[in-house]
């Protein structure tokens, strides 16, 4: 399941990971941020999680390895408490359409905006 290879874009506003079996998959720093896996964002319940908003422009500005199964990523808005799994990056590569769709009509329910 570890990935082959991650690249952080010179733009710092995409991560592309490539996997041993071919698959590549690109990851905007927003949606990265916004689906952040940490207690920040996920909460300790469903009925916690919390709506980001306002972070169309984060970028990336370092990766670090947790053990041999994940990264953490901090982004310029400071946000470095999500822990990012190979296996989290596969799922929401495979998914990555329906879980973006879901996020932007959250954001039109909660009267939310991708940049404030």
């Amino acid at each position: 399941m570890q990935p082959k290879k991650l690249t952080v874009r010179k733009d710092k506003r995409s991560l592309e990971i490539q996997f041993f079996d071919g698959e590549v998959f690109e990851y905007p720093a927003e949606a990265l941020r916004v689906m952040s896996p940490s207690a920040e964002v996920k909460g300790h319940t469903p009925d916690q999680r919390v709506t980001v908003s306002g972070k169309r422009n984060v970028e990336i500005m370092k990766m670090e390895p947790v053990g041999n199964y994940a990264v953490r990523i901090t982004f310029d808005d400071m946000h470095d408490t999500g822990i990012y799994s190979w296996a989290l990056f596969r799922e929401l590569g495979e998914n990555f359409p329906e879980k973006w769709q879901n996020y932007l009509h959250e954001l039109t329910l909660k009267n939310l905006d991708r940049n404030s």
